[in-house]
């Protein structure tokens, strides 16, 4: 699948990060959902916030927007410390949340209107956000039609434009594309794109690895903590030997010999499985001795680079085995 590359974004205002995390923790209770979490992101990039439902991302999102204090840590957005000046910062960002409070009995306009309304956009400068927004987002054909009426992908372009109303410095959203269809998420993110073009610096919070790819850099999270953060190519890197890859039509039973010959980081999609070995030419001819004794058919075993969820995975079985050494 062919990607667009995420384009560099002109840093607006000051020097220095947008946005500055470090040794964030909350818990809730007796749950630890972010744990000692440090990263920074720059102005005029898009940082992607990368992991599975329960990693921490909303969390996390809320603490930097200040709706939601942490527990211990320091973030800090445009220099703006998000416990002390957590008033001055709403004014200088825009906040998608997962739930985005669209009006379904409210038109497109309307629903605009009451956002501008809310952060205190005068009448002439809305009029003009409003047009220009609605334009490149393609909903102006769609106005008048009421929020409720419009498909999942349109509502998520409304969100976005009224999260823009006040033009903020950084844009948080939170798993935007959700639900979407494809091609609702390729034009979402071709509109993400256009925004870094004028300079604004955008986090993005997803559980598609796919999407992670779109992303200058982005931090990949599991159970509250970064286990890796770097460009997409910086965290491929991070794969643990070669990968290869293995066509056959027997994927399940083909992924279990290879699991039980001492192959890790096995895993099968559709009729191809992914493995890691040491080095190509001995991997090759282990994986052909062992489908072929245990009589699966193949097409091909071949180097293949590893993707994000490749890297995901290692890293969770990496970490797994270094808690359970510790504990031993």
């Amino acid at each position: 699948m062919n990607r667009m590359a995420p384009p560099q974004g002109s840093p607006r205002g000051m020097d220095g990060p947008a946005i500055e995390v470090a040794n964030l923790r909350r818990t809730f209770g007796e749950n630890e959902a972010v744990a000692g979490v440090s990263f920074s992101v720059s102005r005029g990039e898009i940082f992607g916030l990368v992991g599975p439902d329960g990693a921490g991302k909303t969390t996390i999102l809320r603490m930097l927007t200040a709706v939601l204090a942490p527990t211990s840590g320091e973030v800090r957005v445009l220099g703006l410390d998000a416990v002390r000046d957590g008033e001055a910062i709403k004014d200088r960002i825009g906040y998608m949340s997962q739930r985005f409070g669209l009006y379904p009995d409210l038109s497109v306009d309307e629903n605009a209107a009451f956002y501008a309304d809310l952060y205190g956009v005068g009448r002439a400068e809305r009029d003009r956000r409003m047009a220009e927004l609605l334009r490149f987002s393609g909903l102006a054909p769609f106005r008048c039609r009421r929020a409720g009426n419009l498909s999942g992908g349109m509502k998520q372009k409304l969100g976005l434009c009224c999260a823009l109303i006040h033009s903020p410095e950084v844009l948080f959203l939170d798993e935007p594309t959700n639900g979407v269809d494809p091609v609702s998420r390729r034009d979402f993110w071709r509109i993400l794109y256009r925004l870094l073009g004028d300079g604004v610096t955008i986090l993005v919070s997803t559980a598609y690895l796919d999407e992670a790819e779109r992303c200058s850099r982005v931090a990949l999270l599991h159970e509250g903590r970064v286990i890796a953060c770097s460009t997409p190519e910086g965290v491929k890197a991070l794969f643990p030997g070669v990968l290869l890859s293995i066509r056959t039509p027997h994927a399940r039973r083909a992924a279990g010999l290879l699991r039980e010959a001492g192959l890790s980081h096995v895993a099968a999609y559709g009729d191809r499985i992914h493995a890691a070995v040491g080095e190509t030419g001995e991997g090759e001819r282990i994986v052909a001795e062992v489908l072929t004794a245990g009589g699966v058919s193949f097409q091909g075993v071949r180097p293949a680079e590893p993707s994000l969820e490749d890297v995901f995975m290692a890293q969770v079985a990496r970490r797994g085995v270094d808690a359970r050494e510790g504990g031993a």
